[in-house]
């Protein structure tokens, strides 16, 4: 009976501010269904009578809004636009269930826990509440705790939402376009997510400890001894939101560098650290003013992170650099070798579709063109090529508009690629450069080390598959010749340095650098790659 009045109150709702018009095709049984309200004629923009919609059906939907406000390659720009205003405007629970919840989760009263604790919450959202706190130790904290029974009613709402996007998936002209399965899944995994604060006190140490060595980000402390499923407490820091342009100003920080720091913490987290904060919306950010000419940022709510493969890594990094060098070839081609797209897929054909999109935004002045919406664009290209988008990408490109819209609200003129390009370029040779590519190979030796008994058998069984192969078309000999020369020449030096490293102790290989190794042996393996690569 509960879900049945939920399901009438959203049917109400799409009637009254006529979300039915958002579809390009209607058809006609949701007309028919919803002939009450069509005598009523919309007054406002379609984004906002979604945003307005989405407010009065509750926080889960205000936060499923939040999402999709996160998704530009499907959602169009001005629904974003709006959507992006929703805030978790929630009323905070009893004081009294906020104690009782800490202390149950962790075992003690609030006496025994604190020294101090305000009553009054300093945030209410959704999902969680916060409130400030003292240790015994003296040292300031703040405590989050979960809503009471929040589990409930996200199920209920998530049930509700999976049904609606099945039938509009199902029955919709638009549906397929849309991919409404896809996003609601998304969106469970995401608030799933957040309702064990283990899990962000997890991401907030680690990103903590990736920036121990950086003035560029301070991410606060857990307090491990003080945290559980359903409440986590963490350092209080005290730091100017990032959206206060006054009291910046006031402070006379430099927006130019604050900007820009800001795109070097965000590269260096998706490439260096392969750990990125997902979710840097302004009211997860604040600036540490205390140096007002070197600015730093102070990063909370770790809840939502992303990752990347180092495949990913690579072919992003390189794209983006053939993006803005104007080489659409190079694009095309990468998409292809990184497996973005399907193996039928021509460069010819990718590299024109990549051009019609790039060029006109090119034209624009250099302090207008979006980064972010540059790779949305080529994702939806790219997606006409049978492109399946990893839900890392999708953080990426939801993240890097995040951060460029941030940075040009400090500092209008930021040109996010003269700070991106260098670092990419930095990244690209000491991760695979000759140095970079020594350092993965003796990484990877152990390995190698270990398998190499395996070797004999395998070559072997590789000789008989080619003797096999060759019985049914042989090659003329002039042609065969040489690469079957190299082949055995590379394979012989290759598998000679192996052996010769194999005689020297393994513990000498790992901790040793390369200068150290046998000469030999390196010598024997870098000329076998080189034969094997020019066969």
């Amino acid at each position: 009976m509960r879900r049945l009045r939920r399901l009438l109150a959203i049917y109400h709702v799409i009637g009254r501010y006529r979300l039915d018009l958002l579809l390009s095709q209607r058809p006609l049984w949701l007309r028919l269904l919803l002939l009450p309200y069509c005598l009523c004629s919309p007054s406002a923009e379609r984004g906002e009578r979604l945003r307005q919609a989405l407010q009065s059906l509750g926080p889960i939907f205000v936060k499923f809004g939040q999402l999709l406000s996160t998704r530009p390659d499907m959602v169009a720009s001005d629904i974003c636009a709006q959507l992006r205003e929703l805030q978790d405007n929630v009323a905070p629970f009893s004081n009294q269930q906020f104690a009782e919840l800490v202390e149950q989760q962790l075992g003690a009263p609030i006496s025994e826990l604190f020294a101090d604790f305000e009553r009054s919450p300093l945030a209410s959202a959704s999902v969680a509440q916060v409130h400030a706190a003292t240790l015994l130790d003296g040292k300031p904290v703040v405590v989050k705790a979960i809503r009471p029974g929040i589990d409930n009613i996200i199920d209920s709402d998530l049930r509700l939402l999976a049904t609606l996007a099945a039938l509009l998936q199902r029955f919709l002209a638009d549906g397929r376009r849309l991919r409404p399965v896809e996003v609601v899944e998304d969106y469970r995994a995401t608030i799933l997510d957040e309702l064990d604060l283990r899990r962000e006190a997890a991401n907030t140490n680690l990103l903590r400890h990736n920036f121990s060595d950086s003035p560029q980000l301070y991410v606060p402390e857990i307090i491990w001894s003080h945290c559980a499923q359903r409440v986590m407490v963490m350092e209080r820091i005290y730091g100017v939101p990032v959206t206060d342009i006054d009291t910046l100003s006031e402070a006379g920080v430099d927006f130019k560098k604050l900007a820009e720091t800001g795109v070097e913490i965000f590269f260096r987290q998706v490439f260096e650290d392969n750990f990125f904060h997902a979710d840097m919306h302004p009211g997860n950010i604040f600036v540490d003013v205390s140096r007002p000419q070197q600015p730093s940022y102070y990063a909370i709510d770790c809840a939502i992170m992303g990752s990347l493969s180092r495949e990913d890594r690579y072919y992003l990094a390189r794209n983006l650099i053939a993006i803005f060098s104007r080489d659409y070839e190079q694009v095309a081609a990468l998409h292809i070798q990184s497996g973005w797209v399907s193996d039928s897929t021509t460069i010819a054909e990718l590299s024109s579709a990549v051009r019609t999109v790039c060029e006109p935004i090119f034209q624009r002045p250099i302090g207008e063109i979006s980064v972010g919406l540059m790779l949305i664009h080529l994702f939806q290209i790219a997606r006409r090529f049978e492109m399946e988008v990893q839900p890392g990408l999708v953080l990426l490109q939801k993240t890097l508009l995040n951060v460029e819209g941030l940075g040009r609200q400090l500092y209008p003129e930021l040109d996010l690629w003269q700070t991106a390009y260098p670092f990419l370029q930095r990244w690209l040779k000491k991760r695979y450069g000759a140095k970079g590519a020594w350092r993965q190979i003796k990484e990877q030796l152990p390995d190698i080390l270990e398998h190499l008994p395996e070797v004999p058998q395998l070559v072997f069984a590789g000789l008989k598959q080619q003797a096999a192969q060759q019985s049914i078309s042989r090659p003329s000999a002039s042609a065969a010749k040489p690469c079957r020369a190299k082949r055995w020449l590379g394979g012989a030096a290759l598998g000679s340095g192996i052996a010769l490293l194999s005689t020297t102790p393994l513990q000498l290989l790992v901790t040793q650098p390369l200068s150290h190794w046998p000469g030999a042996a390196t010598l024997l393996i870098a000329s076998g790659i080189v034969a094997l690569l020019m066969a």
